[in-house]
């Protein structure tokens, strides 16, 4: 019997053309600039530069301010995922067993998800502020000697306050949405089989949503390794002596404010190997306890 062959159209090919020349001019190109940057030493106007192999990658791994950095966006990264994932989890589950009034206690819970970073940053800074801010006035008044101007302890506590705030929202509704979308017959028959509102939860809700949990914790580090920049660079600029700088945030110091191209590149492409590790970490081990 002959083979049936049928043609190719060039359309498919034309609507994934425009995604194409995005990634490519917007990732792309600019992945392979870094990396070729990286090996280079240029002058702070650009105008000459000179080949030095890895030296850019030991001046990086060497420095101090760049392995606390790093130390920092580790810490970091682990509060706001585990912390903004907790609290979501929390609320939907609450949610869900709302009968009156749900649809507005849903919306305001999702209202958070329309703040950009730098709005969130800049509002968190507002009720930390020494003159005015309320939860400034309020964590001194208990006691607390609180100063995120001054001691990196409170100043990470700002941060991670801000971003999980920001955060909650977005995971709030992938854990509604699991929830939801959880059989009623199978919530029915745990509730005759055990009377324990928190067994249930622990062995049959929540293995039920893990695969939300595993989306949601590549994304919630995704976010709090890149999207917290506009967080940090409106509530504390990096500060108190690079306490809360990410290593994302470094690379914008370095780079834009500093004139060192080459090092921010080698920091660029060494957070790219970083996070590519953690990814593959990620779904190599991590995910093979996940049940679908």
């Amino acid at each position: 019997m002959k083979r049936v062959q049928f043609g190719h159209s060039p359309v498919p090919y034309l609507f994934v053309a425009p995604q194409i020349i995005i990634i490519a001019i917007f990732f792309l190109w600019p992945a392979a600039q870094a990396v070729h940057q990286s090996f280079l030493l240029e002058d702070a106007f650009g105008m000459s530069s000179q080949f030095v192999w890895f030296r850019n990658f030991e001046d990086v791994l060497s420095s101090p301010s760049w392995l606390k950095s790093a130390g920092f966006t580790v810490v970091f990264s682990v509060l706001v995922a585990v912390l903004s994932i907790a609290i979501s989890l929390f609320l939907a589950v609450r949610a869900d067993e709302i009968i009156r009034g749900a649809k507005v206690y849903k919306t305001l819970l999702m209202w958070g998800y329309a703040v950009a970073p730098p709005v969130a940053g800049l509002l968190g800074i507002m009720m930390f502020n020494p003159l005015m801010g309320d939860l400034y006035i309020l964590l001194n008044r208990i006691g607390l000697d609180f100063n995120h101007i001054q001691n990196g302890n409170d100043a990470t506590f700002v941060v991670v306050l801000i971003a999980v705030w920001k955060q909650v929202s977005v995971n709030f509704i992938f854990f509604l949405s699991g929830l939801q979308g959880i059989p009623k017959s199978v919530t029915e028959a745990a509730t005759l089989d055990c009377k324990s509102a928190e067994r249930r939860f622990w062995t049959i809700t929540f293995p039920l949503l893990a695969p939300t949990t595993f989306f949601l914790m590549v994304i919630n580090l995704t976010y709090a390794f890149f999207e917290t920049f506009g967080i940090i660079d409106v509530s504390t600029k990096g500060a108190p002596g690079g306490a809360t700088a990410t290593l994302v945030y470094k690379v914008y110091v370095d780079g834009f404010l500093g004139a060192d191209m080459g090092g921010s590149s080698a920091q660029s492409v060494l957070l790219m190997i970083m996070v590519s590790i953690l990814t593959v970490f990620q779904f190599r081990f991590i995910e093979r306890k996940v049940h679908y």
